[in-house]
């Protein structure tokens, strides 16, 4: 709660992509908006600590819920690194969905055009995508 007991105030962070393995949704180097704690469903896309090395973050998406966790792929099928190397990721490593997304500016768009261009086509939601889990079943 906060001071004026309002209510609890909603956990956000910001986090970077490393790595092709969610192109095209996201980019290497794009900056995320999390929502930690945030209820997640199947079709989202989530950041979570790495099972096999927790110190790792890694962005994904949540294909299906699985005894003992959740079901994780990258949404480029030729990249590595997902629930096909690493099984299922347990509920309590899973830190929070990802809400929008955003490019980061060139330095050399200074004009207010510029600018203007940036912004309408550098920041975006991440939508969850309801047609996930045909990707686990094709594989």
């Amino acid at each position: 709660m906060n001071e004026e007991g309002a209510g609890p105030v909603a956990p956000f962070g910001v986090a970077e992509v490393t790595g092709p393995s969610m192109y095209p949704t996201l980019h290497h180097g794009d900056r995320l908006l999390v929502h930690y704690g945030a209820p997640v469903k199947p079709g989202d896309v989530a950041v979570l600590r790495h099972p096999l090395q927790q110190d790792l973050l890694v962005v994904k998406r949540l294909v299906e819920r699985r005894e003992g966790g959740w079901w994780v792929l990258g949404d480029n099928p030729a990249a590595e690194g997902d629930s096909r190397v690493f099984g299922v990721v347990p509920p309590e490593l899973l830190l929070g969905r990802v809400r929008g997304r955003y490019r980061p500016r060139d330095p050399d768009q200074r004009s207010w055009p510029a600018l203007a261009s940036w912004l309408f086509s550098a920041v975006r939601p991440v939508l969850s995508a309801r047609s996930a889990a045909w990707r686990l079943r094709a594989r």
